[in-house]
């Protein structure tokens, strides 16, 4: 269900559209897993507050080996679908792509000429599937009972100071690559995310382990804008993170 980036484009993770957390987990998950998702979606700030905060503006970026290898603008309206990504290719060109995440319908422009035919629907699917990833990356608390995902209790883990409470993840058929598998590690002291670990495409591993941290507020929610990978050298990082009440309309209309 996810879309984890493979670095230059997308990182790998293909989870499912990052639409507002279902009220009803499947009925396999386990009843203490949907448990401790609830109290992670409370510390969060709540349900209400995700479904009434109405857009996300962010910079999704990626650094390895202390460079900057993947930088993309995103501004999302959660409420209608309108969505804007400007980034560049791996060749350089800038792009930018207008669309709508729930339609999939848009226009898209590479190096400021607007593209048609196949090449549009390249960069609409591109878009997209960016979309997909770099919301997961972002908001995966959010989604933790969203449809098609089975919540499994895999016990207490230690580390330092930090007990957490292991969720394990599963995808019934939904999003890009239901054979995905994570684990999250929820501190039973914040109730927040502190680690995720994943292995892809149901390959047997091992899990690839990554710290969240930096958790604060955004309008009415909470976010953590960094994620790292100590044994890859590897962060993922929001330089830009906002959930602004208003968006001027030209930012989805016009390039």
């Amino acid at each position: 269900m996810k879309t984890l980036i493979r670095l230059g484009v997308l990182l790998g993770l293909a989870t499912t559209p990052a639409l507002p957390a279902a009220d009803e987990a499947p009925a396999a998950s386990d009843p203490k897993a949907v448990a401790i998702a609830d109290q992670l979606m409370n510390a969060l700030g709540g349900k209400d507050a995700w479904d009434k905060t109405h857009y996300l503006r962010f910079d999704f970026a990626v650094e390895a080996d202390g460079k900057k290898v993947v930088s993309r603008a995103h501004t999302w309206d959660k409420w209608t679908g309108r969505y804007r990504l400007e980034g560049t290719t791996k060749e350089g060109d800038p792009f930018l792509v207008l669309m709508n995440i729930n339609t999939k319908d848009g226009s898209a422009w590479l190096k400021g000429a607007a593209l048609s035919g196949d090449d549009q629907k390249k960069y609409l699917d591109r878009g997209y599937a960016t979309w997909v990833n770099d919301t997961y990356w972002l908001l995966m608390p959010y989604k933790m009972k969203d449809p098609g995902v089975v919540l499994a209790y895999e016990g207490e883990e230690k580390g330092g100071e930090a007990v957490w409470d292991k969720l394990a993840l599963r995808f019934d058929n939904v999003g890009l690559t239901p054979k995905d598998r994570y684990w999250v590690y929820v501190n039973r002291t914040t109730h927040l995310v502190d680690r995720w670990d994943y292995i892809l495409n149901g390959e047997a591993g091992p899990a690839t382990t990554w710290m969240w941290t930096g958790w604060q507020r955004y309008g009415k929610v909470m976010l953590a804008p960094e994620r790292e990978n100590t044994q890859k050298k590897t962060r993922i990082y929001f330089p830009v993170l906002q959930a602004p009440e208003s968006v001027g309309e030209a930012v989805f209309a016009a390039p």
